[in-house]
């Protein structure tokens, strides 16, 4: 089975430019804790996470008022759509991250989560 299987039509973005208060709004509206960033041109740069924005927002002069590109981080370890199940929940784990860009080619075509794969695993459980 591979992730393009399990992965969900329609997922969320944002914009490097938005702001961290609408990526907030649309964390708190869509109960996600992360979200990939895109560019003007619809190609992923980041990937911004509800923590990172709490701990960035407790500093000294950084408000939610700045776009999100402050705080994201652009190191985003990725997969690609036609990798396995198993080869993803690997890399959330050797990675010590709850979520991770799908791509297809350079093109984003979701999000796959701990939640998405283990309620993969439940459905698919024959014990």
């Amino acid at each position: 089975m591979q992730i393009k299987d399990i992965l969900k039509k329609e997922f969320l973005y944002v914009k490097e430019n938005d702001l961290i208060e609408k990526v907030l709004d649309i964390m708190r509206k869509s109960k996600v804790n992360s979200l990939p960033v895109v560019d003007s041109g619809g190609l992923l740069v980041g990937i911004v996470v509800k923590a990172d924005i709490f701990r960035f927002m407790i500093q000294p002069g950084h408000y939610d008022s700045c776009p999100v590109d402050w705080v994201m981080s652009k190191k985003v370890v990725t997969i690609s759509s036609d990798s396995s199940i198993k080869e993803a929940a690997k890399k959330l784990l050797d990675n010590h991250i709850v979520a991770m860009p799908v791509l297809e080619g350079s093109k984003l075509v979701g999000m796959i989560s701990i939640e998405e794969l283990l309620a993969y695993y439940m459905e698919n459980d024959n014990t």
